[in-house]
Protein backbone atom coordinates (compact mmCIF):
# COMPACT_ATOMS: atom_id res chain seq x y z
CA UNK A 1 0.00 0.00 0.00
CA UNK A 2 1.33 3.72 -0.71
CA UNK A 3 -0.05 6.73 1.22
CA UNK A 4 -1.43 9.39 -0.25
CA UNK A 5 -0.36 12.70 0.37
CA UNK A 6 -1.75 14.82 3.09
CA UNK A 7 -3.32 11.46 4.44
CA UNK A 8 -6.21 11.67 1.72
CA UNK A 9 -5.79 7.57 1.82
CA UNK A 10 -4.24 4.95 0.36
CA UNK A 11 -3.73 3.51 -2.93
CA UNK A 12 -2.87 -0.41 -3.68
CA UNK A 13 -0.97 -0.50 -7.78
CA UNK A 14 -2.62 -3.78 -9.22
CA UNK A 15 -1.23 -2.80 -12.76
CA UNK A 16 1.09 -0.03 -13.81
CA UNK A 17 2.64 2.85 -11.73
CA UNK A 18 1.55 5.43 -8.73
CA UNK A 19 3.96 7.38 -6.89
CA UNK A 20 6.93 6.20 -8.22
CA UNK A 21 5.64 1.96 -7.21
CA UNK A 22 4.74 -0.53 -9.71
CA UNK A 23 1.86 -3.18 -9.64
CA UNK A 24 2.81 -6.93 -10.23
CA UNK A 25 0.34 -6.98 -13.43
CA UNK A 26 2.02 -7.60 -16.90
CA UNK A 27 0.20 -5.12 -19.58
CA UNK A 28 0.34 -5.48 -23.25
CA UNK A 29 -0.04 -1.26 -23.42
CA UNK A 30 0.49 1.48 -20.82
CA UNK A 31 -2.24 1.46 -18.16
CA UNK A 32 -2.54 1.67 -14.27
CA UNK A 33 -5.54 0.21 -12.59
CA UNK A 34 -5.36 1.27 -8.96
CA UNK A 35 -7.18 0.37 -5.79
CA UNK A 36 -8.29 3.28 -3.58
CA UNK A 37 -9.30 3.99 -0.58
CA UNK A 38 -9.93 7.30 0.08
CA UNK A 39 -10.38 9.63 3.44
CA UNK A 40 -13.37 12.01 3.22
CA UNK A 41 -12.40 15.88 2.14
CA UNK A 42 -10.20 17.20 -1.09
CA UNK A 43 -8.13 15.15 -2.91
CA UNK A 44 -5.64 15.65 -5.75
CA UNK A 45 -4.83 12.34 -7.51
CA UNK A 46 -1.58 11.66 -9.82
CA UNK A 47 -2.67 10.49 -13.76
CA UNK A 48 -0.10 10.60 -16.68
CA UNK A 49 -0.82 13.40 -18.79
CA UNK A 50 -2.79 12.62 -22.37
CA UNK A 51 -4.08 9.39 -21.10
CA UNK A 52 -7.68 8.44 -20.78
CA UNK A 53 -8.56 8.33 -16.50
CA UNK A 54 -11.76 7.43 -15.65
CA UNK A 55 -12.58 6.58 -11.44
CA UNK A 56 -15.36 3.90 -10.43
CA UNK A 57 -17.00 4.26 -7.34
CA UNK A 58 -16.76 0.77 -5.70
CA UNK A 59 -18.32 2.27 -2.20
CA UNK A 60 -19.29 5.59 -1.03
CA UNK A 61 -19.42 8.85 -2.73
CA UNK A 62 -16.56 11.66 -4.48
CA UNK A 63 -17.66 14.52 -6.28
CA UNK A 64 -15.52 16.07 -9.74
CA UNK A 65 -16.32 19.25 -10.75
CA UNK A 66 -19.44 21.07 -10.15
CA UNK A 67 -22.07 18.95 -8.43
CA UNK A 68 -20.76 15.53 -10.71
CA UNK A 69 -21.34 13.00 -8.06
CA UNK A 70 -20.70 9.16 -8.43
CA UNK A 71 -22.10 6.70 -5.43
CA UNK A 72 -21.59 2.85 -5.41
CA UNK A 73 -21.21 0.96 -9.06
CA UNK A 74 -20.66 4.74 -10.86
CA UNK A 75 -17.85 5.97 -12.83
CA UNK A 76 -16.41 9.54 -13.02
CA UNK A 77 -14.53 10.29 -16.55
CA UNK A 78 -11.95 12.78 -16.71
CA UNK A 79 -10.13 14.75 -19.41
CA UNK A 80 -6.94 14.02 -20.64
CA UNK A 81 -5.57 17.33 -19.95
CA UNK A 82 -3.63 17.62 -17.01
CA UNK A 83 -1.51 15.45 -14.71
CA UNK A 84 -3.56 15.54 -11.37
CA UNK A 85 -7.28 14.78 -11.11
CA UNK A 86 -9.20 16.75 -8.24
CA UNK A 87 -12.17 15.20 -6.11
CA UNK A 88 -13.83 16.11 -3.50
CA UNK A 89 -14.65 13.05 -1.41
CA UNK A 90 -17.56 13.25 0.46
CA UNK A 91 -17.20 10.09 2.26
CA UNK A 92 -14.92 7.58 3.55
CA UNK A 93 -14.60 5.60 -0.27
CA UNK A 94 -13.47 3.12 -1.91
CA UNK A 95 -12.41 3.53 -5.60
CA UNK A 96 -10.60 1.83 -8.69
CA UNK A 97 -8.75 3.87 -10.89
CA UNK A 98 -8.20 3.20 -14.49
CA UNK A 99 -5.72 4.95 -16.98
CA UNK A 100 -4.56 4.26 -19.76
CA UNK A 101 -2.61 5.44 -22.71
CA UNK A 102 -4.95 6.05 -25.96
CA UNK A 103 -4.41 3.24 -28.37
CA UNK A 104 -6.36 5.25 -30.95
CA UNK A 105 -7.54 2.39 -33.06
CA UNK A 106 -11.09 1.32 -33.75
CA UNK A 107 -12.65 -0.52 -31.35
CA UNK A 108 -15.94 -2.99 -31.80
CA UNK A 109 -17.52 -5.45 -29.08
CA UNK A 110 -19.65 -8.03 -28.55
CA UNK A 111 -20.15 -9.62 -25.60
CA UNK A 112 -16.83 -10.82 -23.69
CA UNK A 113 -14.64 -9.97 -27.09
CA UNK A 114 -12.98 -6.82 -27.95
CA UNK A 115 -11.32 -6.96 -31.34
CA UNK A 116 -10.40 -3.43 -34.07
CA UNK A 117 -12.97 -4.68 -36.97
CA UNK A 118 -16.67 -6.81 -37.04
CA UNK A 119 -15.18 -9.30 -38.96
CA UNK A 120 -12.42 -9.89 -36.41
CA UNK A 121 -15.35 -10.15 -33.78
CA UNK A 122 -16.71 -12.79 -35.73
CA UNK A 123 -13.79 -14.76 -36.35
CA UNK A 124 -13.24 -14.70 -32.93
CA UNK A 125 -16.63 -16.09 -32.41
CA UNK A 126 -16.54 -18.53 -34.83
CA UNK A 127 -12.97 -19.72 -33.17
CA UNK A 128 -14.82 -19.62 -29.56
CA UNK A 129 -17.59 -21.39 -31.11
CA UNK A 130 -15.24 -24.14 -32.53
CA UNK A 131 -13.06 -24.74 -29.76
CA UNK A 132 -10.16 -23.28 -31.10
CA UNK A 133 -9.73 -21.10 -27.82
CA UNK A 134 -8.07 -24.16 -26.49
CA UNK A 135 -8.95 -26.02 -23.79
CA UNK A 136 -9.06 -24.87 -19.21
CA UNK A 137 -6.46 -27.69 -17.71
CA UNK A 138 -8.19 -29.21 -14.26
Amino acid sequence: MVNLKNGAGQARIIAGEFNSHKGPANTFTPLNVIDLKLKKGSSTIPVPEGWNTSLVVLKGAIEAGEGIVAKDAQMLMFSKQGEDIQVNVLEDSVALLLSGEPIDEPIVGYGPFVMNTKEEIAQAMQDFNSGSFGKIAH
